[in-house]
């Protein structure tokens, strides 16, 4: 002890001078520390938490004081996040199919289950031999889902065309999906008939999101021509696959002025998370749902992977590197 009453001791391997007779929880306080929530080490030998105001600093003592660290700023409030198409602002960015469930119930409970303002709805003939039949009106609500009548299963212009023009004619839809397929094994769109049935849609007043292969020239020609959403397939319709080019679909994000949805391809949650961590507005499905052995609960999942996604996307995903970085700081490395 020196003759003004103070001992010499290492803290964390820092020399100090501090007053003889001082507890290890006195001394805790007195460097701003509350000592619930360290753990002290003095010279190499634990010291009990319980203990920590009964043990007196000694001279000579080496003292090793440590706590939990993180770091990041406090979390901000998430501002609304909600998008719109030909004048037409939502907040679901899942668009759903209506086709392959086993019945109209099980696609309104679907449908439900994944928070979806828009259905794509084929058109197709009335059942005039049993006017009893229920319909998909009876069960989702066009006044409260968006319908999206589309082109399924149209392999030239004029019959896409010709279905949207009695789409329009039955319930005035003027927002429309368009696709007009190439041939029945891949399903891929015919990109010369799809640019010339969506220019003429266009031009008689309609407004067509277009399933389209992800290609971000024919995208650019596709929005050039009238389209007011891109919608590039990312694998074929109904397999499954997941996006194969990762690519070109950030490509077509990128050089788009209209929203950009991913259509055809998606299997799982997974999927769906990672066309919106590409930047994709959106994302339509059908057979991913209704053929899961779950469809209500696979809706639930798809409704959180494409809110995942989006939340990364938005948030900015850190840098690659190709080296390991560590954690936790080096600093205060016992």
């Amino acid at each position: 002890m020196h003759s003004d009453g103070t001992v010499s001791i290492t803290v964390n391997g820092e020399h100090k001078r501090v007053r003889s007779g001082l507890s290890i929880a006195e001394l805790a306080a007195e460097l701003g520390l509350v000592p619930e929530k360290v753990a002290v080490e003095r010279n190499a030998e634990i010291v009990p938490r319980s203990t920590l105001a009964d043990v007196i600093v000694e001279d000579a003592d080496e003292l090793e004081i440590v706590h939990f660290v993180g770091g990041g700023d406090h979390l901000a409030a998430l501002k609304p996040d909600q998008w719109t198409v030909a004048g037409k602002t939502f907040t679901s960015r899942l668009i759903v199919g209506t086709g392959k469930y086993k019945d109209f119930a099980q696609n309104a409970a679907a449908v439900a289950a994944s928070g979806a303002e828009i259905v794509t709805v084929a058109v197709r003939r009335v059942n005039i031999s049993d006017r009893n039949a229920p319909m998909l009106t009876d069960f989702i609500d066009p006044k409260k889902i968006t319908y999206l009548p589309n082109t399924a299963g149209c392999f030239d212009a004029e019959s896409a065309i010709r279905t949207l023009r009695l789409a329009r004619e039955a319930g005035g839809w003027e927002l429309v999906k368009l696709e007009v397929l190439g041939e029945a094994k891949t399903l891929y769109p015919d990109m010369v008939e799809t640019l010339r049935a969506c220019e003429i849609l266009a031009n008689e007043g309609f407004k067509p999101m277009v399933y389209c292969v992800d290609d971000p020239i024919a995208a650019k020609r596709l929005e050039n021509v009238g389209a007011v959403a891109i919608m590039p397939l990312g694998a074929p319709i109904g397999s499954g696959l997941g996006i194969q080019n990762k690519v070109t679909i950030r490509l077509i994000v990128e050089g788009a002025s209209v929203p950009v949805l991913v259509d055809a391809g998606v299997g799982t949650a997974s999927d769906a998370a990672a066309a919106m961590e590409l930047g994709c507005d959106g994302v339509l499905m059908n057979t991913a749902i209704a053929e899961a052995k779950d469809p209500v609960l696979m809706a639930a999942a798809m409704k959180a992977g494409v809110e995942s996604g989006r939340m990364a996307y938005r948030a900015g995903r850190m840098g690659k590197r190709m080296y390991a970085d560590p954690s936790s700081p080096l600093s205060g490395l016992i």
